[in-house]
């Protein structure tokens, strides 16, 4: 089975609970339920540090801090038996797992994707940005489910990505990952 769905929000702090909500429902309607958990919790770190790399720089930004540069897609993809989450965002800089000393209260982020993920790892884009990517391998084939309709991408105001050229270089940051898995097939 190969099943794809993208989803592009605005880099504000919000973005990390809809592109949650966007990938419980798409793992809903791909019956892959079983990764649900693992999955959300990764894409809740993967886009909470594109947020943190490409947002406004404001603590609580409003809609007219949100300029073109300020966005981050979000892809999740099935091949065959792995599941992928990807999240480009407009950084070239690349994360590194830190070891954080317990009075910390950041830079756990990537130990957690690293434990709960088969593998992970970025991308640099040719369209610009960068791709973090984290895979799974899924113990049993997910399938449609017919009787729930594919997600709707009604994205909120607060984190709907402005009009412009932005939106090209993600579709196409986030296409050249997939030629990548499959050239690696």
């Amino acid at each position: 089975m190969r099943a794809w769905d993208r989803l592009m929000l605005a880099a504000v702090p919000s973005a990390a609970s809809c592109a949650r909500a966007f990938a419980k429902y798409t793992l809903r309607w791909w019956d892959a339920t079983h990764v649900m958990d693992d999955a959300l919790l990764v894409v809740s770190e993967l886009v909470t540090n594109a947020v943190t790399a490409t947002g406004p720089k404001t603590t609580t930004p409003t809609w007219t801090d949100v300029k073109a540069e300020h966005i981050l897609g979000v892809q999740l993809r099935v091949v065959d038996m792995h599941l992928y989450v990807e999240v480009w965002d407009r950084s070239r800089e690349l994360p590194g797992t830190k070891h954080p000393t317990v009075d910390v209260e950041n830079g756990r982020g990537l130990l957690l994707v690293e434990a709960l993920t088969k593998r992970w790892g970025t991308s640099q884009s040719s369209a610009g940005g960068k791709v973090v990517w984290a895979e799974w391998e899924l113990s049993t084939p997910p399938t449609l489910t017919v009787d729930v309709p594919p997600v709707p991408h009604r994205v909120p105001g607060h984190v709907r990505v402005p009009e412009g050229a932005a939106k090209d270089t993600v579709d196409i940051a986030l296409m050249e990952r997939v030629l990548e898995g499959l050239r690696n097939l």
